[in-house]
């Protein structure tokens, strides 16, 4: 009897790991999915607002339908209805008022419109509910997000004539309404956020709605107008082909060129020198204003205080400024140039340590005169003045005569010679790659701080110490993430002409002349 129970068991057992096992093979074989992405496909997933979907949302190819029509001499009114005389993006509607009027209109417009196409002899869509509701599409919606830097804008500033209420609105919230505040504009995003929120469009669909609705007047205008498709503006490929303008002139916002940061006209607490900052240079090392000026066209101080407050986020003007992995503050943006060609090779390989009170006063800049009691304007005027002698200091570096022209590396001469590396020879490679950069000519003030890219916990000194000093043969047991000599050589070496984009030395004996073999 029992060992009859124990075989139905094993046999219920047995039929149950062969349906798991069938199951997740037929699981894994149907949502298998071909993960080609591709720009000008839309999900239309506009039921959901109704509750769960019955199917699945429809991939629908936006941009061949538009081609398609604009052979047929057809635009988008054939598909989009006007909404105070701008295009609704919403298909044959302007609101969604119900689920069964909504997908109504979906199938009858849709449906009926790929029967008529079929019936005339030309190639059309699906007709069928399967055909459109696909599980496991083979082609999936991509939409690389656009940007809009200020060459564009420069160019749709010039050929709008400066008119800037064409796109640049505020808005009434007595007389509710939009209108045009001279000398406010700011970023659409400061307003139009990712949800639509009551009558406040998301920034998708505000931009979309604009966007889309001025191309399509200018062209009818018989204007040069910009595209009305979709893979013209989220495909990678075609963003890279838009036309750069090399010299872009200034957005005027009556913006100063240097101006005084400091924590605000009533600051009494701020132990600190204020900051004179460059503004105008900013200007053009940033492609918009939003880098800095993140929810607001302000000074900074007019959210982020001295002490945390509900306007700011709870954020303090000093960690507003001194957040390294916030890349709106000061240093955050330069922790993120650190990681360019020219300056990676020694600040990828050292460890990062946060800077000393020593570097502050590279900003935080001494005044020549008290200027605690002094206006806006007046601190702008000083700023320019503090600013203008500071500048004229240069990236320091030792004397030739203290910097050897080449050193013999021969701790691990076993297998191969010693290595010859050319010291001042790669001193002058990176001086040269330095002095591209106002950024790290102005922060390099030390005759040290070059030498500090290998000779990373070195004192300054022209002669520091070797290297086998602190990383030993192979390694301190105490101390593992500190690496043997061997390894120490080979991850600052290599590891700083990779993060350069240095092709040699390729391979060992470029750097190791093998011994010959004694007989």
């Amino acid at each position: 009897m029992l060992k009859n129970k124990s075989l139905a068991l094993l046999t219920v057992v047995s039929i149950i790991s062969i349906l798991f096992i069938t199951n997740a093979f037929s699981i894994n074989k149907g949502s298998k999915i071909n993960n080609e992405k591709k720009a000008g496909l839309i999900l239309i997933d506009s039921m959901k607002q109704f509750g769960h979907l019955e199917r699945p949302g429809v991939l629908f190819f936006h941009d061949k339908h538009v081609k398609s029509l604009r052979g047929k001499n057809k635009d988008c009114n054939t598909c989009h209805l006007k909404n105070d005389k701008r295009m609704s993006l919403k298909f044959k509607r302007i609101e969604d008022i119900s689920r069964q009027e909504t997908m109504d209109i979906y199938h009858n417009n849709c449906i009926d419109c790929h029967k008529k196409t079929t019936a005339a002899g030309e190639k059309s869509g699906p007709e069928s509910c399967g055909a459109c509701h696909i599980k496991n599409p083979s082609k999936l919606p991509s939409a690389t997000r656009f940007g809009f830097d200020k060459s564009l804008h420069y160019r749709h500033t010039k050929n709008l004539e400066n008119k800037c209420e064409t796109c640049h609105h505020a808005y009434d919230k007595k007389m509710e309404k939009l209108f045009y505040a001279k000398g406010e504009e700011g970023s659409c995003r400061y307003c139009h956020g990712q949800k639509t929120k009551d009558r406040l469009l998301s920034m998708k669909l505000a931009s979309h709605e604009s966007c889309i609705d001025c191309h399509l007047k200018m062209e009818a205008q018989k204007k040069k107008a910009g595209p009305v498709d979709c893979i013209s503006c989220h495909d990678a490929e075609k963003q890279g082909q838009i036309k750069k303008i090399a010299v872009v002139e200034r957005i005027n916002r009556k913006q100063p060129d240097i101006v005084m940061l400091s924590a605000g006209e009533k600051d009494t607490k701020s132990r600190m020198n204020f900051v004179p900052f460059d503004h105008l240079a900013h200007e053009k090392y940033n492609d918009t204003c939003r880098v800095c000026h993140h929810k607001e066209m302000k000074s900074c101080n007019k959210c982020h205080q001295l002490d945390s407050v509900k306007d700011g986020d709870w954020i303090a003007l000093e960690q507003a400024m001194h957040n390294p992995d916030a890349k709106e503050s000061c240093l955050g943006c330069h922790k993120t140039l650190k990681k360019e060609k020219n300056c990676a090779g020694c600040h990828a390989s050292i460890p990062q340590r946060d800077p000393d009170n020593a570097n502050c006063d590279k900003c935080h800049i001494k005044p020549f005169r008290k200027i605690t009691k002094e206006k806006p304007e007046d601190l702008n005027k000083i700023a320019e003045k503090m600013l203008l002698k500071v500048k004229k200091k240069k990236a320091k570096t030792y004397s030739k005569d203290d910097i050897p022209e080449k050193v013999i590396i021969g701790k691990l001469s076993d297998k191969y010679e010693p290595v010859e590396f050319p010291h001042s020879k790669i001193i002058d490679a990176i001086s040269s790659r330095i002095k591209k950069s106002k950024l790290a000519t102005y922060f390099h003030g030390s005759k040290n701080t070059l030498c500090q890219g290998c000779h990373h916990n070195s004192p300054d000194s022209p002669k520091p110490p070797k290297c086998g000093t602190c990383h030993n043969k192979p390694f301190k047991k105490n101390n593992l993430f500190r690496p043997g000599i061997k390894g120490a050589y080979h991850i600052q070496c290599m590891g700083c002409h990779k993060e350069m984009g240095v092709e040699k030395p390729a391979g060992c004996i470029e750097c190791h002349k093998e011994k010959e073999l004694k007989i």
